[in-house]
C-alpha cells in the first residue's frame, strides 16, 4: 500500500471524503481520524492483520446524555490520542448465568471475554474497533485499491453483546483472505439503549448508535484504506434485526452496498410493549426516584444514579422473575422501529440494496426448554419456526415481492469443536465462528471439511461485499426468486457447500408465525 503520512495533511476534513485515499503512516499503525489520531497494533499470532481498539464514534453517554440519542463528538476530538490495545469494554449489561441453557452450561464463548458471567462493561461505550490486512500481506493494499469493508453488529437479544467475544474477532479471517477490513462496533442495551421513559422523544437509541456508527464509518474508513462505497452491513440475531430495522428505517439513505441478516429479521418479534411506560417509571421509584413530579424530573433523578445501580437493579430483578416482569427492548416508534413492516415493505419503504438472509439448521435447540441431554425435537423445531426461520421466510417473501434481490442459506454444520454435545448441530449463532475463522480456537481442531465450510461461507460473504449482486454470484450461488426453488445456499450439510430447496419447512409457515402449535 502506497501510504501517505497524515502530518503532510495540512487540514482535516471532517465528515467528508476530501481526505487522501490513504492517509495513514508508513508503519501503518497510527491514522488520523474525526475521533483523533489512532495508534493500532498487530497480534504476534497474526502478523498480516492490524487493528484498532476502541476508537470513540459519539460522546459518552452519560450525565445528561444518558438515555439520549448519540451525540456527535465535537471537532476538536480529532486532536485527540487514541492508543488502546485492548478491546474496549462493552455497554452495560448482565448476563444471566441463574437460568440454565447452552452459552452458560456448555459453551461460553459467544459471552463477553469468555466468561461465565458479565465481562468488561462501561457506560461510556461507544466505540468501534478496525481490522484490516497490512501492506505486505495484501495484494489491493499494494495497487492501492480501497478495500470493501464490513460492519458487524453483534446480538444478543438487546440485552447482551459487545466487541470482545471470543468466536466473534476477526483476526484470523483477514489473516487468511487478507482483502477486506472489518469493523466492530458497539451500541447501547437493555434499560440503557432502549429506555421507554415518558420524558424522551427518542427510545431506541441503542439502534441510534448503530446509525452513528455506520456514519463513522463512512466518513473515516478511508483513512484506513477502506471503501466507503463498498460497505456491508452485517448482524446477528438481533443484530440482524437491528439489521432489518436499519434497512427499513433509512430507506434513501442507507449509506450501506448490501445487508446480511443472520437467524433475525424485522418479523423477529423482539420488542417491547409499554406504551405507559411503567416499566422505566417503576425502576426509577424502586431506585429512590418515586417522588418525581413529572416526567423530566424522573430523568434528573435516574441520571443521577451510578450506571451500575440501575444495571444491578434490573438484573436482580430479572433473573429473580418477580412479577410483573419488565423488559427493555426497541418499541415502534415508527421513526425507526415500525409497528407494520409488511404495510412498510410493499410501500416501498425499504432501501433498494441486496441482501443476504438466512438460519441455522437448528437454530431453534437453545430456545427450546433446556435439557441437557437435548431439547423436546417438536418444541425445538417450533422454536426454529417461530423465533428465526417463519420471519426470514416472510421477509424474503415480501423482499422477492418487491424486487429486492435476495440471497438465501441455511448452516448445517455440525463440528464437535463448534458443538460439543451432538444434538446441538448447527444451533444459533454456530455459523459466526465459521465466518469469523475462529471455529478450532477451542474443544480442538475438527475435520477438513470444517475448514473448507469455512471458506466458502468467507469468501461467500467477502464475494458480496466487494462485489454486490455480480459478486456473490460469481461464487455460484444464485438469487432466490421464488419460495421454494432449489437455489438455497447449504453449508456445511456432507460438504462445504451445495444448492438446495427448503420447500418443507417454508410450508409451515403462515406469514411470520407456524401454521401449528405444539
Amino acid at each position: 500500500m502506497h501510504l501517505t503520512s497524515i502530518l503532510a495533511a495540512s487540514s482535516l476534513a471532517v465528515g467528508t471524503l476530501a481526505w487522501p485515499r490513504h492517509a495513514v503512516e508508513t508503519d501503518e499503525l497510527t491514522v488520523q481520524t474525526s475521533s483523533g489520531l489512532v495508534y493500532g497494533n498487530k497480534d504476534s499470532r497474526y502478523p498480516n492483520v492490524r487493528q484498532f481498539f476502541g476508537i470513540p464514534f459519539a460522546q459518552p453517554p452519560t450525565g445528561a446524555l444518558r438515555f439520549e440519542p448519540p451525540q456527535p463528538l465535537p471537532a476538536s476530538a480529532s486532536k485527540k490520542v487514541v492508543n488502546n490495545t485492548q478491546l474496549p469494554p462493552s455497554c452495560m449489561q448482565y448476563l444471566n448465568t441463574v437460568s440454565p441453557g447452552v452459552y452458560v452450561d456448555q459453551i461460553l464463548e459467544f459471552g463477553l471475554q469468555g466468561k461465565n458471567g458479565t465481562g468488561a462493561i462501561s457506560e461510556d461505550c461507544l466505540t468501534l474497533s478496525v481490522w484490516g490486512p497490512t501492506s505486505n500481506g495484501s495484494q489491493s493494499c499494494q495497487s492501492n485499491e480501497l478495500l470493501p469493508v464490513i460492519i458487524w453488529v453483534y446480538g444478543g437479544g438487546f440485552v447482551t453483546g459487545g466487541q470482545d467475544v471470543p468466536y466473534q474477532i476477526p483476526s484470523q479471517w483477514i489473516q487468511r483472505t487478507q482483502d477486506h477490513i472489518v469493523v466492530s462496533i458497539n451500541y447501547r442495551l437493555n434499560i440503557f439503549g432502549f429506555p421507554n421513559a415518558a420524558g424522551l422523544s427518542d427510545q431506541n437509541v441503542g439502534l441510534l448508535d448503530q446509525r452513528a456508527a455506520v456514519e463513522w464509518v463512512r466518513d473515516n474508513i478511508v483513512r484506513f484504506g477502506g471503501d466507503p462505497s463498498r460497505m456491508l452491513l452485517w448482524g446477528q440475531s438481533a443484530g440482524s434485526a437491528s439489521v432489518d430495522y436499519y434497512n427499513f428505517a433509512y430507506p434513501k439513505d442507507p449509506i450501506v452496498s448490501g445487508f446480511s441478516m443472520d437467524s433475525g429479521t424485522a418479523f423477529i418479534g423482539i420488542t417491547s410493549d409499554d406504551p405507559q411506560h411503567t416499566n422505566f417509571t417503576f425502576v426509577a421509584s424502586q431506585l429512590g426516584c418515586a417522588n418525581s413530579s413529572s416526567s423530566a424530573d424522573e430523568l434528573t433523578c435516574v441520571r443521577k444514579l451510578p450506571a451500575s445501580a440501575i444495571e444491578d437493579f434490573v438484573k436482580n430483578y430479572q433473573e429473580n422473575g418477580t412479577a410483573p416482569s419488565i423488559s427493555f427492548l426497541p418499541t415502534p416508534d415508527e421513526k425507526v422501529v415500525f409497528s407494520n413492516y409488511t404495510a412498510r415493505a410493499l410501500a416501498g419503504n425499504q432501501a433498494n440494496l441486496p441482501a443476504i438472509i438466512g438460519t441455522n439448521a437448528q437454530d431453534g435447540a437453545p430456545f427450546a426448554p433446556y435439557n441437557p441431554s437435548g431439547p423436546n425435537a417438536t418444541l425445538e423445531q417450533l422454536a426454529l419456526l417461530r423465533t428465526f426461520f417463519c420471519p426470514a421466510t416472510e421477509s424474503i417473501r415480501l423482499r422477492q415481492q418487491t424486487n429486492r434481490p435476495t440471497y438465501r442459506y441455511v448452516y448445517s454444520g455440525n463440528w464437535t469443536n463448534i458443538s460439543p454435545a451432538g444434538w446441538l448441530g448447527a444451533y444459533h449463532s454456530s455459523e459466526l465462528p465459521m465466518l469469523f475463522g475462529t471455529f478450532d480456537n477451542f474443544r480442538g481442531q475438527g475435520p477438513a471439511l470444517e475448514n473448507q465450510t469455512s471458506v466458502a461461507m468467507q469468501d461467500a460473504w467477502v464475494a458480496f461485499t466487494a462485489g454486490g449482486m455480480t459478486g456473490i454470484e460469481q461464487t455460484g450461488w444464485q438469487e432466490y426468486e421464488v419460495l421454494g426453488e432449489s437455489t438455497v445456499r447449504d453449508f456445511g450439510d456432507g460438504v462445504a457447500v451445495k444448492d438446495v430447496d427448503l420447500k418443507y419447512l417454508e410450508n409451515l409457515c403462515d406469514g411470520p408465525v407456524p401454521n401449528y402449535t405444539a
